[in-house]
């Protein structure tokens, strides 16, 4: 049920108080709080610790699994070139992942009580909360639990031995990715690439956010017409 007039306490755990926001909640989700420092998610010390991750986890258990898979297809008697291209088409594949699952599903409007619960759980909170190290990253077993249904599917539409492949290729985008989304919050950059990127998605958070949803290359805003406002970017600079 969601009340009227609700304000958070951000003193106590957030997680279960965002729903009662109803039709306010995109709103204040929108209103970021420019803190290292995250907020209290649950009051039980277990699914809290359950949120929290350093970045270095992401490469430190996923790069071995990604390993492991090309390997896989080298041992079906894929060549060095063909498993090389198989994973850049997984690469491929998983830029495309990256804009429609933010665009569609982390932008998706909320009001109900547990929709708006769900969506600060899944994205809400990293936009409340943008500079909290913690939660930049997906929680890893979170990750393993998605992985299996895409393995099946991946399974399902390639061959054996090029299926590895490409799911070694789109996890190593994923890995790609989570590291690209953490340095853009936290990092220095001096080179003009990196620079650019940071730019690009500080202006999602911070100016317009139904714009710029791609993480490591504005490539799907261009394509889809999801690119800021270039006067509305040079009048933020």
């Amino acid at each position: 049920m969601v009340a009227q007039d609700f304000t958070v306490d951000l003193s106590k755990p957030l997680v279960f108080q965002v729903g009662h926001l109803g039709e306010a909640y995109q709103e204040w989700v929108h209103q970021p709080i420019v803190s290292k420092e995250g907020p209290r998610f649950f009051e039980s010390d277990f699914w809290e610790f359950l949120t929290l991750t350093e970045w270095y986890v992401i490469p430190l258990i996923w790069l071995p699994v990604v390993g492991w898979f090309i390997l896989k297809s080298i041992r079906m008697d894929l060549t060095i070139p063909q498993v090389a291209l198989f994973m850049a088409f997984g690469i491929f594949i998983w830029t495309l992942l990256e804009y429609t699952l933010h665009r569609f599903l982390f932008h998706i409007k909320t009001k109900s009580y547990w929709g708006n619960t769900i969506h600060y759980l899944i994205h809400g909170c990293h936009h409340k909360h943008p500079m909290d190290g913690l939660r930049l990253v997906f929680p890893p077993a979170a990750t393993a639990i998605l992985l299996l249904p895409v393995w099946n599917l991946m399974n399902f539409l390639a061959t054996p031995s090029t299926a590895p492949a490409m799911f070694g290729g789109g996890l190593l985008g994923y890995v790609m990715y989570d590291i690209t989304h953490y340095y853009l919050h936290h990092g220095q950059p001096t080179s003009e690439v990196p620079k650019g990127l940071k730019k690009y998605h500080l202006n999602h958070h911070f100016r317009i956010q139904d714009r710029g949803f791609g993480i490591t290359s504005p490539l799907w805003d261009k394509a889809f017409g999801t690119l800021p406002p270039l006067k509305l970017a040079k009048k933020n600079r």
